[in-house]
Order: structure tokens, then sequence, then C-alpha cells
């Protein structure tokens, strides 16, 4: 038997977990425009994989690489999730979010 595809499953499941709370956390504190840690984080990642020896680690890191570049897009998505009311907006952005909301109607 082979466990390395549950090790790395369980891994890449870990990492969506973790990634996922912290777009929310960070566009509630920073807004959409904290895209780039998420950019940075994930090329970081991706070239720590290429440097990692052992295969099974490096597929880890790399999994959890592109679960940030994945979370550039959700940063985006995040607070169109806010502006329809489905997530908390934070009360000291208030007005952002005021004015965004102002431009999507206008889109409509």
């Amino acid at each position: 038997m082979n466990i390395n595809g549950i090790i790395i499953g369980a891994a890449v499941f870990l990492s969506i977990g973790i990634c996922h709370p912290l777009v929310i956390k960070m566009e509630y504190h920073w807004g959409k425009q904290s895209w780039w840690i998420w950019l940075v984080a994930g090329l970081a990642f991706c070239v720590l994989s290429l440097f990692v020896k052992n295969d099974i680690l490096s597929i880890i890191i790399g999994g959890f690489a592109f679960c940030c570049l994945w979370g550039i897009g959700e940063m985006f998505l995040q607070e169109k999730r806010v502006l329809r009311g489905w997530f908390p907006e934070n009360p000291n952005r208030h007005e952002y979010y005021q004015t965004r909301r102002k431009e999507m109607e206008g889109k409509l």
C-alpha cells in the first residue's frame, strides 16, 4: 500500500482550511488591497518547493503555494460577498463599502 496520496490529500485539505479563513480575516481588516500578500506567499512557496529534496514535502509545499495563489481571486470575491451582506463588514471601513455599493448599483 502507498499512503503518500492520503498524506498529500490531507495536507492540501488542511491548506485550503487554513487559507479560506485567512482570506476572510484579511479582507475584513485590510480589504482586497492586501491581495499582493497572497501573491508574494504563493511565489515564495513555489520557489521553496523547487528546492526541497523530499518529493512528498515538495508536493505539499507546491499545493500550499497554489492555495495562496488561489487566495488572490478569493480576496476580490470576498469583498463582493461582504458587499452583498453575506459576511460582516468592518465598521471602520463602512464608507468604503458604501461607495463600492453605489458603484455596483450604477453598473446594474
